[in-house]
């Protein structure tokens, strides 16, 4: 009988993440010229990950 793919250990489920934490989008932001750093936290513009 084979094991269910939701089961599988943690470290073959690493796929490409399509949505970032706050963190990971302000420094990117910062990155790429869009955002300095004293500017609010809220309201912050859409960002794609790297690819």
């Amino acid at each position: 009988m084979s094991q269910h793919p939701s089961l599988r250990a943690a470290s073959t489920l690493g796929g490409k993440r399509n949505v970032l934490k706050r963190f990971e989008r302000t420094a990117l932001l910062e990155k790429r010229g869009h955002r300095k750093a004293g500017d609010k936290i809220t309201g912050l513009r859409k960002t794609k990950p790297e690819a």
